[in-house]
């Protein structure tokens, strides 16, 4: 415990946990929290009973607040609302009073937002302050940003006074984050250079940022573009820190990269506030960054974000994103850029592994964010509600409005393979899921699984980072009706966490041959493939085609692959039951060995024609 929290833990009568915050941030010498924030004051409070289900928690809130707003004095119902809560049994969970007090219908906003107010600053208990805090997420004002900035110091506090803070200031909110969240020795000096308005030292500060995934997590570098805002900084970098400029276009690509990165519970860069005016400061300056590797990456990667990943749902205007397209594809068309491309020095020859497969990365898919739409499929149209999560069916099948798009993301955040589904242009997994990537193309295209027949399938499109047993997975029953093909019923067991998110998704009607050739050219599509990967594919497909080579084994294939920790190493997991019935998992690991993927499937596949996979070994 700091001096000052101790001064504070001393007063005989326990002080509201504002003029607390206020008082501990003032005994600062730079006015700024410490990492992590301070301590409640006083004890620990005692536990107490949870066990609310979400559906009474709702109505107790909904009643307390109903009974509070009665009173036309704030600050006696606020003493009440304290009392009431304190004596609640069970108990509600701080954040559980966030999202219940979200949903209830306030009448009078005007009495509300007093409450709300008063209960952020007068309020002792966390409870009470949450419920403060809730309502001003809905009814706040530039006027509340200093309270929630000071409640924010308590680490306690420091989820929901950003919840609220999201909803007013997204700066403020994004610095009041960081201050709690952000690790090691730069993130925390950018940190304290946004505290002191030091636009200088902000300027170095982005500019040091690591290019350490570990340390750059994907809400970590949305937080840090929204509380520093680089393209203000791109802007006035080339007047004010000329020699600054470079590194700050190379850092502003590397936080996009990593904001839109799937390793995540949500797609942080739909969150982001100031995702297209990043992109395009971005962009506009990527010309001036030396052609190297790593600067390559960052470009391609942020071509296939605006060709079809999840930074298109953005409010771009018309034509803007294909512009931003347009100039990126111009870039890396200039000689030295090619020049990168050329290829290099062997694994082996003093040459890093990473480097190399980031590098076979960036040749397979130099071209692939900026091929046209050819072989898209228009869509009779889309039934339900008229342009429901964006989508709006044309009228008399006008306009590409399917498209399937393998992408392999940057090997430097472990090479995540999706399938893009994009429906009129907008990607479909993050505008009505938004809580993981698109399955791979194994079990979307390889399998079959988005062919059409008359008898309905229902397919998975995604599955939440966690599990689908966590956190839901997003659904399609996909028929044949007729001369058209039908995708409806789509579905996730748990609200998205797209804030794009609306209750009802259309139904798409596409022309049914028209479907089939877009889904035969997905499936066909293996450029973006590399060794190890092909002959996964190829030894799965045999597999599909000759199921007694693991049947006479008493097995069956779980999934083909690469190697997580090498992705250089085709990997199978094959399972089978034990003598008292009990699952086992094995995984067969085949190394590159240098001959083709044909070669070593068609070796693989006769293996197991002859040898029980269970004496494989290592």
């Amino acid at each position: 415990m700091s001096a000052p929290e101790e001064r504070a833990a001393l007063t005989s009568r326990p002080p509201s946990l504002y003029s607390y915050a206020l008082r501990l941030q003032h005994a600062e010498p730079d006015g700024w929290p410490p990492e992590r924030g301070y301590a409640l004051p006083g004890p620990p409070a005692r536990k107490r009973r949870f066990g609310r289900s979400w559906r009474e928690t709702r109505e107790a809130v909904a009643d307390l607040l109903k009974q509070l707003l009665v009173d036309p004095d704030a600050v006696r119902a606020a003493a009440e609302a304290e009392r009431r809560l304190a004596a609640m049994e069970p108990a509600v969970r701080d954040n559980q009073l966030l999202f219940a007090v979200r949903d209830v219908v306030l009448e009078d906003e005007r009495r509300a937002r007093a409450l709300g107010r008063c209960l952020t600053r007068t309020g002792s208990s966390p409870a009470a302050v949450c419920v403060g805090l809730a309502l001003l997420a809905r009814l706040g004002e530039p006027a509340d940003v200093p309270c929630l900035k000071a409640l924010g110091g308590l680490r306690d506090l420091v989820s929901p006074a950003v919840y609220a803070l999201d909803t007013i200031d997204r700066q403020a909110a994004a610095l009041v984050w960081l201050g709690h969240h952000a690790k090691g020795p730069e993130l925390r000096g950018l940190v304290a250079a946004l505290a002191a308005e030091d636009g200088i030292a902000v300027r170095r500060g982005l500019a040091a940022v690591p290019r350490d995934p570990a340390v750059v997590r994907p809400e970590t570098a949305r937080r840090v573009v929204e509380a520093v805002r680089p393209a203000g900084l791109l802007e006035a970098g080339e007047v004010e820190l000329p020699s600054l400029s470079a590194e700050l276009t190379a850092c502003t690509g590397w936080l996009l990269f990593r904001a839109t990165s799937p390793h995540d519970d949500r797609a942080e860069i739909l969150h982001c506030s100031e995702a297209v005016r990043t992109y395009e400061a971005f962009v506009s300056y990527a010309g001036a960054l030396e052609p190297t590797l790593d600067h390559y990456g960052l470009l391609l990667s942020a071509a296939f974000e605006l060709q079809s990943g999840p930074s298109r749902l953005h409010d771009w205007g018309p034509g803007r994103c294909e512009a931003l397209l347009a100039e990126l594809e111009s870039v890396l068309n200039r000689p030295a850029w090619q020049g990168v491309l050329e290829p290099g020095a062997e694994p082996g020859e003093g040459v890093d592994r990473g480097e190399c497969r980031r590098s076979d990365w960036a040749r397979r898919n130099a071209r692939r964010p900026f091929r046209d739409s050819v072989g898209a499929v228009g869509a009779v149209h889309a039934e339900g509600a008229v342009g429901a999560v964006g989508f709006v069916g044309r009228a008399g099948g006008v306009g590409p409005n399917l498209r399937i798009e393998t992408v392999v993301r940057d090997p430097i955040d472990s090479g995540e393979i999706e399938v893009r589904v994009l429906i009129d242009g907008r990607p479909l997994v993050p505008e009505a899921f938004g809580r993981g990537a698109a399955n791979s193309p194994e079990w979307l295209l390889d399998s079959g699984r988005l062919r059409a027949t008359e008898e309905p399938r229902e397919v998975q499109l995604a599955e939440a980072y966690c599990t689908e047993g966590c956190c839901g997975a997003l659904h399609v029953t996909i028929r044949r009706d007729g001369d058209e093909v039908i995708w409806s019923d789509l579905r996730c067991p748990l609200p998205p966490a797209s804030p794009l998110y609306v209750r009802e998704i259309p139904e798409f009607r596409f022309d049914g041959a028209a479907y089939d050739a877009e889904i035969s050219r997905a499936e066909n599509d293996h450029a973006w493939t590399w060794p190890a990967r092909e002959t996964a594919r190829l030894i799965a497909a045999g597999l599909r085609d000759r199921p007694d080579l693991l049947t006479r084994w008493k097995m069956q294939l779980g999934w083909a692959g690469t190697d997580f920790r090498d992705q250089d190493r085709t990997a199978l997991c094959l399972s089978y039951e034990r003598e008292d019935g009990s699952p086992k998992a094995l995984m067969w690991h085949i190394p590159d060995d240098g001959t083709l993927p044909e070669a070593r499937a068609t070796d693989a596949l006769r293996r197991l024609a002859m040898v029980d996979p269970r004496t494989y070994g290592p």
